[in-house]
């Protein structure tokens, strides 16, 4: 474990990581020389993509590749032949096969896309195998599992990376801009949520559960965070200069997939009788440090169309933000009292990663934040700086998982909330409004 002095050098050698990331791209030198041998483990329809961006890098070597599905492995392995003329290691061998690609020599970093439950696992232990991790989201689902990677990638002293690509979106980064330009001023509350019918995906075609309908069973509270709240907390500068202090959370009844089961399977279908736990809507006020206050909302399970998964609204001293409308309104600037285009400021605010890498990232998926997401974690192994989404970021907002259920168990109590930093801080960093 790192001693308090190590650790403050580490945490304030982060703090300049997302500046420099989401700015222009220099760093320092001193990273991983190329290639950098990259190892998969998950090579479904996500990590087979995500294989298929590294690929776009010249320093990149896929050397191994693992997944316990025997179709989408040698998917893989021949897109890397395809690619560079040469097939890498396979391992498919069982659920516990990734340990042998994470016990290879030739495996500098790996790309952790695996069902959700196993990415704190895998990541853990490849870091305390010395890979750097570059991991879906979420990244933990427990305290326990938040807690583990944070030691795991501080007694390592490899780099960690959570794969939040809509912290990368053109319009999140220009309110970025603004946010550290002042146009917003001192900031008080956001909204923000994942609300996107995933019924069908939680069920096989037989009507067994597939791991998302799994966790739906399982587990209950906020079970996919970070897409909604990792670009409010960049705004909000939690981890750089202000931190989540507690939440509470309330859910509704489950309804909605014990219907879905019942019509899509019969009533006495087997898929008809599980007991879920999720509540079709779930509800998480976060309270900051510094007193702004985050609504945040998760639902999988209702009966809605999908124009968008996703919504964000910032609110400062001076200035509005709410992407449903695609609005702004700027006291001093905006001519009369009433929304204006987001568009207006587009060019101004227009943010220096999308200026240089637009036509490289603009059809990578996930509105270019899949391209610049990687990009991000290869030029952060190559220029030896950390990651700009790091441990400390994926614990913190993975932890909502487990508190706002434990708030929900409670009757809606106020769950604390860890500072994973423990203590130091980062204050001044790029997040910072």
């Amino acid at each position: 474990m790192m001693t308090t002095s190590t650790r403050r050098e580490f945490l304030a050698a982060g703090a300049g990581a997302i500046a420099a990331v989401l700015a222009d791209g220099a760093g320092p030198a001193g990273g991983v020389r190329p290639p950098i041998r990259l190892g998969v483990i998950g090579a479904g329809g996500r990590g087979t993509h995500l294989m298929r961006l590294f690929l776009g890098f010249e320093e990149i070597a896929v050397t191994a590749v693992c997944d316990i599905d025997e179709a989408h492995l040698d998917r893989a392995l021949e897109a890397v032949r395809a690619a560079r003329g040469k097939r890498p290691a396979g391992y498919g061998g069982g659920p516990l096969d990734y340990r042998n690609l994470l016990a290879r020599e030739d495996v500098d970093a790996v790309l952790v896309a695996t069902p959700m439950p196993m990415h704190a696992p895998m990541s853990i232990e490849a870091l305390r195998a010395g890979k750097h991790v570059l991991s879906e989201v979420a990244a933990a689902m427990t305290l326990d599992e938040c807690w583990g990677l944070v030691e795991a990638a501080e007694s390592s002293g490899r780099t960690y990376m959570l794969s939040e690509n809509c912290c990368y979106w053109e319009s999140i980064l220009a309110v970025l801009g603004m946010v550290r330009a002042g146009v917003f001023g001192d900031l008080t509350y956001a909204e923000c949520g994942y609300v996107h019918d995933c019924r069908p995906i939680k069920f096989e075609a037989n009507g067994t559960l597939t791991w998302r309908g799994e966790m739906a069973r399982d587990f209950s509270g906020n079970l996919y965070p970070t897409h909604s709240f990792g670009p409010v907390a960049t705004w909000l500068g939690i981890n750089r200069g202000d931190r989540m202090e507690s939440l509470v959370a309330f859910d509704t009844r489950q309804a909605s997939l014990a219907r879905y089961a019942r019509e899509r399977f019969g009533v006495e279908s087997d898929a008809a009788r599980i007991r879920f736990h999720v509540g079709d809507s779930t509800s998480t006020l976060i309270r900051t440090a510094k007193g702004a206050v985050v609504d945040l909302r998760y639902d999988t399970c209702s009966a809605r169309p999908h124009p968008s998964t996703t919504y964000y609204t910032l609110q400062g001293l001076k200035a509005s933000y709410d992407s449903r409308i695609d609005g702004i309104w700027i006291e001093g600037r905006s001519k009369e009292y009433a929304w204006e285009p987001f568009g207006t400021y587009a060019k101004e605010y227009e943010p220096p990663v999308w200026k240089a890498f637009r036509e490289k990232a603009k059809d990578s998926g996930h509105a270019g934040g899949d391209y610049l997401v990687v990009r991000a974690f290869v030029d952060a192994l190559l220029e030896g700086r950390p990651a700009p989404i790091d441990v400390y970021d994926a614990a913190a907002w993975s932890a909502i998982i487990p508190l706002s259920a434990a708030s929900i168990r409670a009757g809606g109590a106020p769950q604390e909330v860890p500072d994973f930093t423990r203590g130091p801080g980062r204050t001044g960093g790029p997040y910072a409004g």
